[in-house]
């Protein structure tokens, strides 16, 4: 069995939708527990966020980053489950919410005094564009305002979104890390104000941006969209084989002269104004030009193997049913569960029903999990 780093930190989370759930996800499979509080009648939006919809009738979307939590429905303008999550939060390690400002408080739940009553509480909040900032978070819109959008897609076509939800996801694993970093030097914090984490969506995505923010702040040009090639580096993009496309990934220089008699260009292999990524990048076109025209002859699995071969990165183009299919095989990928997680993490409960826990909650409050059974741990 696992061992988890996490077991007995105790996770309130009030977030809902993607970036809150995804961030207190991380923390449930690392071996908290986490009691995910939902709005009575209707819970996290993503529940009708479908189809597809499990045969219990749960979203896909809902069941991709919900595992691992006990379910709470309540109701914030009952004075009585508000004293119930107050009391939670005063058993609490940690809080994950991602309201807009002043709505909690004025349920009832606020997070400055219950900061000054539990000295151990770590208080993270989830936002679009900052806590004073009253525009609701949407990762579309974070995509589109942040330049990703600007620099996605083909360079004659229109700005394009990413294929997921990524901002989000970058997000929640942005504050996963923050209330890891608050949680492991809580000692240290000795103020209300130090256990209280803001993480935006708009900080997320533009730290995102990594080397292409880079390049406009050393440059001073805006950045341009670029396809499936890249913008420092060549050959880096999708080719066509005469079946299938695939990628070359020509990321260091001494990749290149195998990569290119791997592909029966021996020629541009001893060509020296190509030795250098620098002169690849100045002579693109003739590089692209003669890799695309080699590779349209052949299979795209004969050229994967003689990359491979030769110690070249390279990879097909897979749909996501076939990427998925090695994590099908090994036990890796579930439809109720999801991928599973990495290192030290472990999937212990389905994602919950709502209000699925709400009567073990009330009567138990934290020790409602030594009631839960969790699933059988599978053999490494």
């Amino acid at each position: 069995m696992k061992t988890l780093p996490l077991d007995g930190v105790k996770v309130v989370d009030l977030s809902r939708v993607l970036a809150g759930p995804h961030c207190s996800m991380a923390l449930g499979d690392l071996g908290a527990q986490i009691i995910k509080v939902e709005r009575s009648g209707s819970g996290d939006d993503t529940r009708g966020w479908g189809p597809p919809f499990a045969a219990d009738g749960e979203s896909a979307y809902f069941l991709s980053t919900n595992r691992n939590k006990l379910s709470l429905a309540a109701d914030f303008r009952s004075n009585a489950d508000v004293l119930l999550l107050r009391e939670l939060i005063a058993g609490a390690d940690i809080v994950i919410e991602n309201f807009l400002p002043g709505a909690l408080s004025r349920y009832g739940i606020d997070a400055d005094l219950l900061l000054a009553q539990n000295s151990r509480l770590i208080w993270c909040t989830i936002s679009g564009f900052g806590p004073d900032s009253l525009r609701p978070g949407y990762d579309f819109v974070v995509q589109a305002e942040s330049g990703w959008m600007a620099i996605t897609g083909e360079p004659d076509g229109a700005p394009m979104k990413t294929g997921v939800a990524w901002v989000d996801l970058m997000t929640g694993k942005d504050a996963a890390i923050a209330v890891l970093g608050a949680l492991a030097g809580r000692h240290r914090l000795t103020t209300a104000e130090d256990r209280r984490i803001h993480v935006t969506l708009r900080a997320s995505a533009l730290a995102g941006l990594a080397n292409v923010a880079q390049n406009a702040l050393v440059s001073g040009r805006d950045a341009r969209r670029w396809g499936n090639a890249h913008a420092n580096l060549v050959p880096y993009q999708l080719f066509a084989a005469a079946d299938r496309p695939f990628v070359l990934a020509v990321g260091a220089d001494p990749q290149w002269p195998p990569a290119a008699r791997a592909l029966g260009l021996d020629e541009l292999a001893v060509d020296p104004a190509l030795g250098t990524n620098a002169g690849r990048v100045a002579h693109r076109d003739r590089v692209v030009a003669a890799i695309a025209a080699a590779v349209a002859q052949r299979p795209a699995a004969e050229w994967i193997a003689a990359l491979e071969s030769a110690g070249v990165p390279c990879g097909l183009v897979r749909g996501v049913q076939e990427a998925l299919q090695q994590a099908i095989d090994h036990g890796d990928a579930s439809p109720r569960t999801g991928i599973a997680p990495q290192g030290h993490g472990r999937v212990r409960y389905e994602p919950p029903h709502l209000d699925a826990h709400g009567a073990l909650i009330r009567h138990h409050r934290w020790s409602a999990f030594h009631h839960v059974p969790t699933l059988p741990v599978r053999p490494a």
